[in-house]
């Protein structure tokens, strides 16, 4: 079905997922209730100076609460997905052992309510949060935590079952690992490279034992990873090289081992002796079929000197978001192409895509025409890759809600549907106004 007027004029599969996205930590708030456990963000947070005005996730946008009232927002948006992680310490308050069945209950209404209003549920199994009293032994460097990770991931898919449409081991491990465990700067905040690099392994174990028990329990729903990836542009053809390594050490790191079963030579040479010790066979496992890999796409990076730039090329023609980050979606076009061809998936999702801007609420709306044009330009461009033969299957806007940016607390808004935080009042953006129009003309949809 075509429509007139920019990208209504696009023709997508009629059962193309249009979703929006969200975390659990940065929206559910109730941190305290109903038997969840501490979280490292929990302990981070708690720090003075980690988080931006010293805020945190304690109420957030209290979804646990008003979780029915914003799955209404996004059928009212005419949507047909909903992509949302579960919180580790919610279902295993320690980590291990004794399953919560209070918070396993949340999740079942929340999975229930969306098919309810004809939302398939996407669930993302790990999305920061990991339980404090794991980190307490070592967290991701604990050698033990695949097999804990996968003990987790089954007592979610035992309950939740087949009602769920796919699950993703992991959203973006690199954020985990590089910025938790090295650059210090998301939680558990800290600051050793091979301690980092040892994280990341564990991870990828987790994601390839949690693959395998899943599909030993005949798990039907769709699996896979959600992995932040990024084009990697040299300034100069002097910066190439550089920027070939940045491109192992923040993409192929992640995708390598997943596709591969091996980690890459020229990242794996630059981290020398801060490798940890490697067990060949155990990689190699990590390597498991895949129904789905979702890409999170935010910017490209830009390689000049020694400078890695998120904000794209220096220039007043730039057009960045208040996250500083360069807006370019033909990116998103070429990382899809390089993806098809150089780690062939089954279907790609787009899992998270979305900019923060400075968005002015004035007489009860927001008109972020800078976000619609966001939306708008990558979904172009995704409809672009898929015109060449890239098997795209869905789109999840980032984010659904305005909630805890990390880091930032609150002073980020990266959502469609503003949120007063002091009233928990929800008002659909005009991106959101756009995205429904769009998504109702795509699916053929009655006003």
């Amino acid at each position: 079905m075509t429509t007139h007027d920019s990208a209504f004029g696009l023709t997508f599969p009629p059962d193309f997922l249009w979703g929006a996205a969200t975390s659990a930590y940065q929206i559910e708030g109730a941190t305290s209730e109903d038997g969840r456990g501490p979280s490292i963000w929990d302990t981070y947070g708690a720090v003075p100076g980690n988080i931006l005005g010293g805020e945190t996730g304690t109420v957030a946008c209290d979804h646990y609460h008003r979780w029915a009232a914003d799955l209404d927002l996004m059928k009212a948006m005419h949507l047909n997905a909903y992509r949302f992680s579960v919180a580790w310490p919610r279902v295993m308050p320690g980590g291990t052992g004794p399953v919560n069945a209070a918070g396993l209950d949340f999740y079942e209404r929340l999975v229930d309510g969306a098919l309810e209003r004809g939302l398939e549920p996407h669930v993302t199994l790990y999305h920061w949060d990991l339980p404090q009293a794991l980190q307490d032994v070592g967290g991701w460097a604990h050698p033990d935590i695949p097999h804990w990770f996968a003990e987790y991931a089954l007592a979610v898919a035992q309950r939740l079952g087949d009602r769920v449409a796919s699950y993703a081991t992991f959203n973006e491990p690199w954020c985990s690992a590089e910025l938790g465990y090295h650059v210090g700067r998301h939680a558990p905040g800290l600051r050793d490279l091979r301690t980092s690099l040892l994280a990341s392994y564990h991870i990828h174990l987790s994601h390839g034992q949690a693959v395998r028990a899943l599909r030993e329990a005949n798990t039907r729903a769709e699996l896979g990873i959600v992995l932040n990836l990024y084009p990697v542009d040299a300034a100069t053809e002097a910066d190439r090289e550089t920027a070939a390594l940045v491109d192992e050490k923040i993409n192929r790191w992640y995708l390598d081992p997943v596709f591969r079963g091996t980690f890459p030579e020229r990242a794996w040479a630059h981290y020398g002796d801060a490798v940890p010790e490697i067990d060949p066979a155990a990689l190699a496992a990590v390597c498991q079929p895949l129904d789905f890999l979702g890409v999170n796409y935010y910017f490209r990076q830009w390689v000049s000197g020694n400078e890695v730039r998120r904000s794209g090329p220096p220039g007043a023609g730039t057009e960045r978001t208040a996250m500083d980050w360069e807006v370019y979606p033909e990116g998103l076009h070429r990382l899809l192409l390089d993806l098809h061809r150089e780690y062939p998936a089954p279907r790609y999702l787009i899992t998270e895509n979305g900019a923060a801007f400075d968005d002015v609420f004035g007489n009860g709306r927001v008109q972020d025409d800078n976000r619609v044009r966001f939306m708008r330009t990558h979904i172009e461009q995704m409809h672009r890759a898929m015109e060449e033969g890239v098997p795209v299957g869905g789109y999840f806007a980032w984010s659904l809600l305005d909630n805890f940016e990390w880091a930032f607390g609150y002073s980020k808004r990266f959502g469609i549907v503003h949120v007063d935080y002091e009233t928990q009042v929800r008002t659909p953006k005009a991106s959101a106004e756009w995205y429904a129009r769009f998504a109702r003309a795509q699916r053929g949809v009655a006003r």
